[in-house]
């Protein structure tokens, strides 16, 4: 691409990179959450509780690593549009555009040739769709953002013209930490800073060295973090992790080859490859290593006709490849060794690489400035498409694992996360087939066996699903409190209370602040007659999750039945808040308000508007729920209503064959044909009511 010289031909090119940008990612503004978007955005506590921001920074929480400032903007976009993903994605697009930028720059600070272009190509690049159109890799868009920046304040720093380079030494250093608090890998950074000078040609002494090495400590003490924090997530358990140094050398070294190949030639690209088979007994498998030395070699033996550039480019790539290269265990090797975005910010060394091939090309065969226009242009259009086609798989999560089961069908995660999504998406037999699958490729899958433990259950298959649960748990070494929660909430439908509340015991055993254990341990203490002690453990589950609807509802009725009618009211009520269509609810609410004279907290007017609600959302099927209706209307003095509706529910009652709630009803039914509301106190309530 010819050379720019004006200040205002920068802003066009700035702008054009911009707006290239933005179209090529059109189909994201569409998209929606896909996988773990949920655990960092739609249902993530720490973007909404009030100590949030607290527990961001300064908590061992389960959200995935430890990446406090990609929470904390997050937080403030949560702020912002709510979950509207739109906003989210924008914000994607616009970091990815900026880093684009901020390539071009550093570039341009080299003296590199085909600056833009490689800039351009950065930008509309197929194979970095996964970093920007996935909501959760503000990761990789926030923290190549701040490592960039970094750079270009350390060749401030370094360079002799600065004033008060101090300033910008602090800006490198402060950069540095804000790229680690985005994403680990970023401590990749001293050796880009050393690679900086060497390019440049200044000199490395020691006094350089010891300024690389704050750098250095940063990247370290943010590394370590980043590994407690798998293990505190369990993240390392399994097979998947016992790899060799041989081993993991000969994934690193196809990894190299894999990543350099997708920058290459960016087809067939899916969101989980294939994971390859590891064997350090064939030979074929040394290929990729022997690779690996010889361009080493290569680069070393034409150091000085290819110049550092060259030697620069590839000791980039590989050297921010390298956290992610296998050396160090990482949660995603269960089912894959690469990932488009783990070489997001890698990619610029090859990218520069051959950008500054293409220039001095065109130079070299005295290409004139619209031939060089033409040939970029077409190069950056082919990437440009092929990006948008790449984005539109990444419109929902049904679109992104049906795309990837079709490119991979061996894969086992791809096939469990499809069938979550057909599950969410009310088609369990189609999720049913998927979670067999996964198990076929992968018997040992304790999530596939968790998510059919689930779809039986939901089946109401809960001895099957017994038999899921207890398999994964066996997978997992007993250290998954969902499988116990779910277990139990199997064996509680089942009538096995106290088989259910030991496994509800262990759950929170392992996780103490689980608030739903907490609230299903309190429906089995107060089945097996413990109702004190399951008020106790719903006012647990609240104090954890305020939010917890089915928790006021079941201390409601627990109090109730103790006869604190006033409290059972005040936490109806408070369920209402929290779940405004919650007939359950609505129809022990009415029927308090409509058994009750005012001096006892009743309310017939509200009673009549709760009941109707109720019976609406059931569609008048409910003649438990009709049997309030009635109640309600007969409290209210509406006896004309309450006459034809205690008849319908007596009709279904003895549908039914619930005789004993049909005669019930008929004794309230004579109640309103006399003109006289029911009270408590007058009768014996409906078995279908409170």
């Amino acid at each position: 691409m010819p050379t720019m010289k004006t200040g205002q031909s920068k802003w066009l090119l700035a702008a054009a990179i911009l707006v290239l940008t933005f179209l090529a990612y059109q189909p994201v503004w569409r998209a929606g959450y896909i996988w773990d978007d949920d655990v960092y955005v739609t249902r993530n506590p720490m973007l909404t509780e009030t100590d949030g921001l607290r527990n961001i920074w300064f908590s061992t929480h389960q959200g995935s690593q430890y990446f406090p400032l990609v929470y904390t903007t997050l937080r403030i976009e949560h702020r912002l549009w709510d979950l509207n993903p739109l906003g989210y994605h924008l914000v994607n697009v616009l970091l990815h555009s900026l880093d684009a930028l901020l390539v071009w720059a550093v570039l341009r600070r080299l003296a590199l040739p085909g600056a833009w272009l490689a800039a351009a190509i950065f930008a509309l690049h197929p194979v970095h769709v996964e970093s920007v159109a996935w909501i959760t890799e503000l990761k990789n868009t926030q923290s190549t953002l701040f490592y960039l920046l970094a750079l270009l304040a350390w060749m401030k720093f370094t360079d002799k013209e600065t004033v008060r380079p101090w300033r910008f030494y602090t800006l490198a250093l402060l950069l540095h930490a804000l790229a680690l608090f985005s994403k680990t890998t970023a401590c990749t950074l001293p050796a880009a800073l050393v690679l900086v000078l060497w390019v440049r040609s200044q000199p490395i002494g020691w006094r350089r060295l010891a300024q690389v090495v704050p750098f250095l400590v940063l990247g370290i003490a943010m590394g370590s973090v980043s590994v407690w924090w798998e293990g505190h997530l369990g993240h390392y358990q399994g097979n998947y992790f016992a790899f060799g140094g041989l081993e993991r050398l000969l994934i690193a070294s196809r990894a190299v080859w894999f990543y350099a190949v997708k920058l290459a030639w960016p087809t067939n690209l899916m969101f989980s490859y294939p994971r390859w088979q590891i064997n350090p007994r064939s030979p074929l498998q040394y290929l990729w290593l022997i690779g690996c030395v010889a361009v080493t070699l290569v680069l070393w033996w034409r150091r000085n006709q290819w110049g550092r550039g060259c030697a620069g480019a590839v000791i980039f790539f590989a050297a921010t490849l390298s956290p992610v290269l296998g050396f160090i265990p990482l949660y995603t090797f269960r089912f894959s060794f690469v990932a488009d975005h783990y070489q997001y910010l890698a990619s610029i060394g090859l990218i520069a690489l051959v950008a500054a091939l293409i220039s001095r090309q065109a130079g070299a065969w005295h290409l004139g400035f619209p031939a060089q226009c033409a040939l970029s242009l077409t190069l950056l259009l082919v990437l440009g498409v092929s990006t948008w086609r790449q984005a539109r798989v990444y419109q929902d999560s049904e679109t992104l694992w049906r795309d990837t089961v079709t490119k991979n069908p061996g894969s086992w995660i791809a096939h469990c996360n499809l069938g979550a999504e057909l599950e969410n998406l009310g088609r369990p037999s189609e999720a049913k087939e998927h979670y067999e699958q996964a198990l076929r490729i992968e018997p040992g899958c304790a999530e596939a066996h968790y998510d059919l433990g689930n779809s039986l259950a939901r089946a109401g298959r809960f001895e099957d699903a017994i038999q899921h649960y207890e398999q994964a748990l066996r997978l997992i070494n007993s250290d998954y409190p969902r499988t116990f929660n779910n277990l139990g909430i199997a064996l509680y439908r089942l009538g096995r209370l106290s088989e259910a509340k030991e496994r509800y015991e262990q759950a929170l055993q392992i996780k103490p602040d689980y608030a739903e254990a907490h609230f299903n341990l309190g429906v089995v203490l107060e089945r097996l007659g413990k109702s004190k002690e399951a008020m106790g453990q719903y006012e647990e589950a609240l104090r954890l999750k305020p939010g917890l609807a089915e928790a006021h509802y079941n201390w409601g009725l627990a109090l109730e039945n103790a006869g604190n009618t006033p409290e059972a009211i005040r936490h109806y009520e408070q369920a209402l808040r929290i779940k405004p269509d919650y007939p359950e609810v609505q129809n022990n609410l009415a029927w308090l308000l409509a058994a009750h004279a005012p001096s006892e907290g009743g309310g017939p007017v509200r009673a009549v508007t709760l009941a109707e609600r109720a019976c609406s959302l059931t569609t008048n099927s409910a003649f438990a729920y009709l049997d309030t209706l009635a109640a309600a209307y007969a409290a209210a003095g509406r006896f004309y209503n309450a006459v034809p509706t205690a008849q319908k529910a007596i009709e279904l009652a003895r549908a039914a064959g619930q005789q004993q709630a049909a005669n019930e009803i008929a004794i309230r039914l004579e109640l309103y044909r006399s003109g006289h509301a029911y009270h408590e106190s007058t009768s014996t309530p409906t078995s279908g009511n409170p």
